[in-house]
């Protein structure tokens, strides 16, 4: 028998890291939609990580998450921008 999964208490603080290939516009794409799913968000709050050779850029964002439908759906924006290669 598989544990069960522990469980998550909404609301609550929730980090998100999203990988895609790094380019000028690239954080403001990424902002622009956790804006329209989190719009309460501190950009001040966010990690970047560029990969080593810098193709890649990692952005770590802290959202008050509200629950699993608003996560589902910022995952689904994220990866529609067709800039995102995984969320995470």
């Amino acid at each position: 028998m598989e544990p069960e999964a522990p469980k998550i208490e909404f609301p609550c603080r929730y980090p998100i890291k999203v990988v895609g290939r790094a380019s000028h516009d690239y954080e403001t794409v990424i902002y622009e939609v956790f804006e329209s799913h989190a719009p309460a968000f501190d950009r001040s709050l966010t990690q970047r990580r560029p990969s080593k050779a810098g193709t890649f850029l990692s952005l770590t964002v802290v959202i008050e998450a509200t629950g699993p439908e608003q996560l589902a759906a910022l995952h689904q924006d994220l990866m529609a921008t067709g800039r995102v290669s995984m969320v995470i």
